[in-house]
């Protein structure tokens, strides 16, 4: 290897103490010695720009490319005159993303990436397009907002009100508050009816029910409110011929609802309230009661919608190909998606299903488990139904449990221990989730233990319905109505962003960073994070895995044909099983029909990082046939060591470094791969920086002066 720093910083000390060794005994001309950095700068200085130690005869199409900000580019001073001598290629910061784009009304403002290509295009420069999907730097507000839950608009001709009586107070007694109903037609004697409503209130209260002639009053059965929507009934004898209904909560303080009122009597199913519904806010009938001096009635009012259920399962019926709702898992085997069985297979014959197969001889109950997850986040206090039609090749028993996320357990027990037969059967649940289901952060996986018997089972699983409930005015989105509207959001971004650029940028990051850091071979994930920052938006949390697939057919579809479109990543020569997670998730988007022509490496690592390691990503990466790009190349000191405490040894050691890479880069990914290699941070990070703050990790410190890094980075495009 031919080191150009180090051999002409070598010659000029030897030229040095040659003249100084050849001095006599005569006097001469007083001389001063040119420091040593001074010579030392001068040899950096001798080195030429850096993009013209590329061997293109060998490397036709690689692009040296540098890390850059829009508003310094398009100002045209000093980084703009170093980047355009220096460098083939530009990659926006942040300039590019959604979050730069996206306005808060969903439209793209591109006035500066036009003035951008503009520049670029005038000094030859190529743009590289820095990225298209991505969970940071991102119009989360926009995207969030919406998917957010939808105001209802109440129709007189199809509503959905209820009965709200509100106390301000809870007083000393219970006939204080009272609710009263008017019978259109009197209640007999001696026969006997039922009462049946829909019920809830802010807190749980058991509510007073009387019926009276309006003279005296008869005590019935009381009626149990919970927090939740819930059935409620009576069935009483009235001992007077009654014409009235009162309701008594007068040591309540709050709401009450009351819906779906239906009062029948024995053997008819004639209702005797009118509008039990309250859909038509037609409250005659209802009122205060007034022949008490001491009474304080309550003014009914109408207060809708009463409720609305919505299912969070997506493909609840296993009619289409999307799983991402379902997983399973065998001992330590981390959670797969579910397979899915033939056509005509599914209930009754007709369909589909999801087949899960639990492993022999079990140790425990949870070595197999099927998980049923949620796109969101439950707490405690929400009020849920489940449902679903299961069968088995043998009976069965299976638990279940609550999880945050598949594999997280939270508690022993979620919807029951259903019991499976090889019929199909229906299996239902329903409650609120308590506080240790909930956990810490929420709950949002069912998981069901197919353990529980000491051999071998097939089981099978339909028709999978998990509801909340939403109360008010508005109502949250199906997981499928989430997924469409994102989906639109994403070809919205991606094609307008191709309609502005497309003439000029030829290569795309069309995915960044998907894979998780701790379960590498998994994406990353915003469901369940208490702390996502402004910007963060997980398009994979309504899209499931294909959210990649989808960008990059978007991709072609809206840009060129002969475009490079890369998925990129960092810390793959850190955790080499994220760079092989990565690799993986390339071969299941290309199996999903889609195109990726090159995987990007970030690379900001230190002058301590491994370099077997280094060597050994450069190798896994290469293996692939595909484009390979050091997307974001920037390499601090030791333990984040800041500029002001740097030593000159520390410079060698980071010169060093930057030689190996890009050595190695040239050594072990073919020639035909070389996509190039881009200086994330040409210039050592202010200590204002949002990056890598005070760090000298750039080929240039603040001053514009050439550090060593340069030469090395420079010598390392020379191979023996």
């Amino acid at each position: 290897m031919k080191n150009k720093y180090i051999n002409k910083l070598g010659l000029f000390v030897s030229a040095l103490i040659l003249v100084t060794s050849c001095v006599d005994n005569e006097p001469l001309e007083f001389k001063v010695d040119k420091p040593v950095s001074v010579a030392n700068q001068e040899v950096l200085n001798a080195y030429s720009p850096l993009k013209t130690y590329i061997d293109r005869g060998a490397n036709p199409d690689f692009k040296l490319g540098a890390g850059a900000s829009i508003s310094q580019y398009n100002a045209k001073g000093v980084i703009y005159r170093m980047l355009n001598t220096n460098f083939d290629e530009i990659t926006l910061g942040y300039a590019m993303k959604h979050g730069a784009i996206v306005q808060a009304d969903g439209s793209l403002n591109t006035s500066n990436v036009e003035t951008l290509i503009s520049n670029a295009k005038d000094v030859g420069i190529t743009i590289y397009g820095h990225t298209l999907t991505w969970h940071a730097n991102q119009n989360a507000e926009y995207l969030n907002g919406i998917i957010a839950d939808r105001e209802i608009e109440i129709d007189p001709d199809d509503a959905n009100n209820a009965l709200l009586a509100n106390t301000p107070s809870a007083n000393a007694n219970i006939w204080d508050w009272q609710l009263e109903y008017t019978l259109p037609t009197s209640l007999i004697q001696g026969v006997e009816y039922t009462l049946k409503m829909r019920a809830k209130a802010s807190a749980p209260f058991t509510v007073g029910f009387w019926r009276t002639d309006g003279s005296s009053t008869n005590y019935g059965p009381d009626i149990a409110f919970g927090e939740s929507w819930g059935d409620v009934s009576v069935t009483f004898t009235p001992t007077i011929d009654a014409t009235k209904l009162q309701f008594c909560f007068g040591t309540f303080g709050g709401d009450l609802y009351f819906d779906d009122m239906v009062l029948t009597a024995s053997g008819s199913a004639e209702n005797l309230i009118e509008n039990g519904t309250f859909d038509d806010e037609n409250l005659s009938g209802w009122g205060k009661p007034g022949w008490h001096d001491y009474t304080f009635g309550v003014e009914p009012v109408a207060a809708g919608p009463a409720t609305w259920w919505t299912n969070l399962i997506t493909n609840s019926d296993v009619e289409g190909d999307d799983v991402s709702s379902f997983f399973s898992t065998e001992v330590t085997v981390g959670p797969d998606p579910a397979t899915i069985s033939a056509e005509g297979t599914g209930a009754g014959d007709v369909g589909r299903a999801i087949v899960v197969k639990s492993g022999d001889n079990p140790t425990n109950p949870w070595d197999t488990q099927f998980f049923v997850k949620a796109p969101q986040q439950l707490e405690a206090g929400q009020a849920y139904r489940f449902s679903m039609k299961v069968k088995a090749d043998k009976p069965a028993t299976i638990e279940s449990q609550a999880h945050n996320n598949p594999g997280g357990y939270l508690h022993w027990s979620m919807v029951g221990s259903p019991s499976v037969s090889t019929e199909w059967q229906e299996y239902t649940n329903s409650g609120v989730i308590s506080a240790e289901q909930a956990g810490a952060s929420g709950m949002n996986t069912i998981a069901f233990n197919l353990s529980v018997f000491a051999e071998a089972n097939t089981y099978y699983f339909d028709d999978i319905v998990w509801e909340i409930e939403a109360s008010g005015n508005t109502i949250p989105l199906t997981p499928e109505e989430k997924a469409d509207t994102i989906s639109w959001a994403l070809e919205n971004w991606i094609s307008g962003m191709m309609e502005v650029s497309k003439d000029y940028v030829k290569a795309w990051d069309v995915v960044n960073e998907p894979m998780d850091d701790s379960s590498p071979y998994d994406l990353k994930s915003g469901v369940g994070k208490t702390d996502m920052a402004a910007d963060e938006f997980y398009w994979q949390d309504y899209l499931g895995k294909d959210y990649a697939v989808m960008a990059f057919n978007m991709a072609v579809q809206y840009g060129n044909e002969a475009d490079k479109l890369f998925i990129n990543d960092y810390n793959l020569e850190y955790n080499l099983d994220k760079c092989k997670g990565l690799i993986a998730f390339v071969e299941y988007i290309e199996s999903k029909g889609a195109r990726v022509d090159g995987i990007g490496t970030q690379m900001h690592i230190n002058i301590n990082s491994d370099r077997d390691k280094i060597s050994e990503m450069f190798t896994l990466l290469a293996a692939t046939g595909k484009l390979i790009k050091i997307s974001e190349m920037d390499i601090g000191l030791a333990d984040g060591k800041q500029t002001d405490s740097a030593t000159e040894e520390d410079y060698a050691a980071q010169a060093e470094m930057y030689q190996f890479v890009v050595q190695k880069y040239f050594e072990l990914i073919p020639a035909s791969q070389r996509y190039g290699i881009t200086a994330w941070s040409p210039l050592d990070s202010p200590t204002n920086s949002s990056w890598r703050a005070g760090q000298p990790i750039g080929l240039w410190n603040l001053d514009y002066n050439r550090k060593p890094a340069y030469a090395g980075f420079a010598d390392g495009f020379s191979i023996e």
